[in-house]
Formats: C-alpha cells, sequence, structure tokens
C-alpha cells in the first residue's frame, strides 16, 4: 500500500508535517498513479513532474528546518484548465486556446501556493465549461474511474475523475449550474460550491459571469474544509467578493464526533417534494436512505414545496447563453489564439449562437430581461424555504449518467442540471456527497443551505461521513 493512501486528508497534513511522511512521498505516489491510469482516464491534460517535485522538496526543507509552513503543506492540488495557472497552458479545454499560457496565478491558485499546496497539473474539463460530460474537451472525453463506461459528469469531470483515480488530494472546478456537484456525484467523490463570492473569480474564465463559482472536489470531508479554509476569503481585486467571516472550516470538519451529531440533533432539514417527483426511482431510493440516517441522528425532517423548479433550467441557460456570448467576444483571434467560432466545438457554438440571438434589442426584452426577472423570483422563494430549515437535502443529479459515446439530445443533456442550477440562481452554498450506489454508480446526496451558511453544509457532511 502507497504511504498516506488510508488517512484522510488532514491526518495526512499531520503526517506530512510530523515528516511520517514527507511531501516528496506524497508528491511521488500520485505521480505513479498518473503515470500508470491516466492514459486511460484522461483527468489531466497537463502534468508538471519537475515542479511538483521540487515544490515537496522546498517544502520537506522548510519543516526539517523548523520554518513556519501553510496548512496544505505538502498536498497535492489538481486545477480545472478553466482556471489560470502561471506558466500553465490554461485552454479551457478547448482548441480556441490550446497554446495559451497562464500569465499570472488565479487568486484561488496564489491562495493555495501561499499555503504550501502543490499544483500538479491542470485538469480536463468540457470545452469553456459548456457541457455535463466531459466529452466536448477538444482533447478527448474523461473515463469515470467509479464507472468506466460512463461519463464522468461535467463541466468539472477531470477534476473529479483525478481524486476518484487517486491521482491527488484535492482539485479545484468551477460550478456554473452544477458543474462541480454533477461529476461529484457521478464519480463517487464530494464536490462543494460555495456561496457566490465567498470564493475569488479573479483568474476564471467566464462561461457565465453571474453564476460562476470556483470551488473544491475531495475523497473526504477535511479535505474540502482545508481547501475552503485557504480560498475562501476577500479579493478586492474581484467585484463579486465577499468582505466577511465564514468561520474556519477545518475545526467545524474536526469536531468531536458526539459534538457533530448533537449539532445535527439541533437541526431541520427540508426535503423538497419536487425533487424526488423528476428523480428516477432507483435515486429516490438511495437518498432516502441518506434521509433516513439524518433522521436517525435526531434531525427534525421537514417536508418542503417549491413550486417554481420548472422555471430554474430554462432561466439558467437563457441567462447562461448571453453571459457566455457577452464574454467569448474577446476570443476573436487576435489576442486569445483562434477566434471561437471558428474553432469551437458543436455545444460550444450553439450557446454562443442562443446568446448572440437573444442579445439582439428586439429579443432582449422578450427572453433576457424576463429571464432576469424569473431568476430574482427564484432567488426570493429559495430564501423563504430556509426561513424554516437549516438546510435542504435531495438528490444531486435526478438521473444516472449515460454511457461514453451515447448521443443525447441538448434537453436531454441540460436536464442533468434540473436539480443544481437552483443554487447558482439564488446563489446559496451546495454540497454534494456520495449517498451509495446504483448497479455499481455512485449516486450522489445534495446538500444546500443559505448564503453565507456554508459551514453547516460542511457540518452536515462531516456527520453523515461518520456513518459510513
Amino acid at each position: 500500500m502507497l504511504l498516506g493512501v488510508s488517512m484522510n486528508t488532514f491526518e495526512k497534513s499531520q503526517a506530512i508535517k510530523n515528516q511520517n511522511l514527507t511531501a516528496t512521498e506524497n508528491v511521488e505516489n500520485f505521480l505513479t498513479i498518473i503515470e500508470k491510469d491516466n492514459p486511460s482516464i484522461n483527468a489531466f491534460l497537463r502534468v508538471n513532474r519537475e515542479y511538483a517535485l521540487s515544490q515537496a522538496k522546498k517544502i520537506d526543507e522548510k519543516i526539517k528546518n523548523g520554518e513556519d509552513i501553510g496548512h496544505l503543506a505538502g498536498l497535492v492540488f489538481g486545477i480545472k484548465a478553466n482556471i489560470s495557472v502561471e506558466d500553465e497552458i490554461i485552454s479551457g479545454a478547448s482548441k480556441t486556446l490550446e497554446n495559451y499560457q497562464g500569465s499570472f496565478d488565479a487568486s484561488v491558485v496564489k491562495y493555495i501556493k501561499e499555503c504550501d499546496g502543490i499544483i500538479v497539473g491542470i485538469c480536463n474539463m468540457d470545452e469553456f465549461a459548456a457541457g455535463n460530460s466531459t466529452e466536448n474537451s477538444f482533447f478527448g472525453p474523461t473515463v469515470n474511474p467509479a464507472s468506466p463506461d460512463h461519463i464522468p459528469g461535467g463541466s468539472s469531470g477531470g477534476s473529479a475523475a483525478a481524486i476518484a483515480a487517486n491521482m491527488c488530494d484535492i482539485s479545484l472546478g468551477s460550478d456554473t449550474g452544477g458543474s462541480i456537484r454533477n461529476p461529484a456525484s457521478h464519480c463517487g467523490v464530494i464536490g462543494f460550491k460555495p456561496t457566490y463570492g465567498a470564493v475569488s473569480r479573479q483568474g476564471l474564465l467566464d462561461l457565465s459571469m453571474s453564476l460562476d463559482q470556483i470551488g473544491p472536489l475531495a475523497q473526504d470531508v477535511s479535505g474540502i474544509a482545508m481547501a475552503l479554509d485557504a480560498i475562501v476569503r476577500y479579493d478586492e481585486t474581484d467585484c463579486t467578493s465577499l468582505n466577511q467571516e465564514f468561520g474556519v472550516f477545518t475545526e467545524i470538519a474536526n469536531q468531536n464526533p458526539e459534538k457533530l451529531k448533537e449539532d445535527m440533533k439541533n437541526m431541520k432539514i427540508g426535503v423538497i417534494t419536487q425533487f424526488k417527483a423528476l428523480s428516477d426511482d432507483n435515486i429516490n431510493d438511495i437518498v432516502d436512505e441518506s434521509i433516513d440516517k439524518i433522521r436517525q441522528i435526531g434531525a427534525e425532517i421537514v417536508e418542503l414545496s417549491f413550486d417554481h423548479i420548472d422555471l430554474c433550467l430554462p432561466t439558467y441557460y437563457l441567462i447562461n447563453c448571453v453571459e457566455f456570448f457577452s464574454g467569448t467576444r474577446k476570443y476573436d483571434g487576435r489576442k486569445y489564439g483562434h477566434k471561437i467560432e471558428d474553432v469551437c466545438g458543436e455545444e460550444v457554438l450553439r450557446r454562443i449562437e442562443i446568446g448572440s440571438y437573444i442579445s439582439q434589442q428586439e429579443f432582449s426584452e422578450k427572453y433576457y430581461k424576463k429571464a432576469l426577472q424569473a431568476r430574482s423570483l427564484i432567488r426570493n422563494e429559495v430564501n423563504k424555504l430556509f426561513e424554516d430549515v437549516d438546510l435542504i437535502v435531495g438528490p444531486t443529479i435526478p438521473k444516472l449518467p449515460h454511457k461514453i459515446g451515447e448521443k443525447l439530445e441538448p434537453m436531454e443533456m441540460y436536464a442533468y442540471d434540473t436539480l443544481t442550477a437552483m443554487a447558482n440562481l439564488a446563489g446559496i452554498p451546495a454540497g454534494s456527497i456520495k449517498a451509495g450506489e446504483s448497479d455499481g454508480i455512485p449516486v450522489g446526496l445534495q446538500l444546500q443551505a443559505k448564503p453565507n451558511d456554508d459551514a453547516k453544509i460542511i457540518k452536515a457532511m462531516a456527520a453523515l461521513e461518520l456513518l459510513e
């Protein structure tokens, strides 16, 4: 067994600080797995072996010399290919930017490095994050390590697959309508979308700037918590950044087990009836088992109704397409690679054309402005739901992932976002944790909270992790 494999992420970080496991050994372990398995999984587009090993060596030296180290010291990260990393090719998995070299570190990358986290490589994704399967990458699809015939989900499929295949400790993805939670569910790992504005978007290639949020994926809750402690902070370079305290997530995740369970007993947990109606029976059966566990801990389960669920998907995609069209006008072939319309894939082109159409003056009032009104309605109604409950739980995705290469109509593909887009429209935090398996395929439980209550989700996930 490779050193560190049996530890959770926090325990591994302590082992590295105590030099029971060196940072170099941790990096070498992952590089061995990547070299062996990445050719068939395609989770990483680029791996910087020399950089990762040199950083690990520096961290080991700092520890031996008794120097101060960050709380992520020696932990290994994969970064989605739409988040800027200096001197790495940040392509957004598109031919448009196939040779674009990042000239700076995104704020989240800078924070990880400041905390002595080690960036091992760049993860695959759907082109410009426009997709739900990671089949839309110019560099080929990513395989789901938990179920190799099936998609890993998207658009952060490479980031989820890297975690599921034990290629890194933590990865970063971006979530616009479910793009962290979707692949986390399909790959059987944990994914977290923070409150909008809690994490800086500076250095992220836009899909839809009013919906995009960067967040972590990991095998365990302690990994999610440690990542959040690094990246949740105010950033004056991002106009959407929130200047407020969110607590210390690692302390919350590592609370005494009895304290975690006691805190859960005092929670009211909402279950939305429409979520169940929209999900397949096999998904509901597995999710119901997780809800029963929450009930057994002592939490009160409250049935809720959200009558506007049917508005979420069309509202999300209308706003998404208009903002994506606007954001891609800089890819005109002059400064950044190729002109996007000349080389992009079918789904990217579809969203550009829809966004261009809706953006025309005669259609903006009819479609886009009504979508913005619908988003305000959804946000207000979601906030009302949280007047009586601490969390809302339910399925992450309403159906199992399709097989790689299977042809789906656009609306069939978009249906993967049915239960996740609500959180982005409302700006609330949401996470997915493995609930079980159906025919060997992982199924996720989604947990949502009101804005800025990210810590409640971490606390509930940590309590559920104790019951595994």
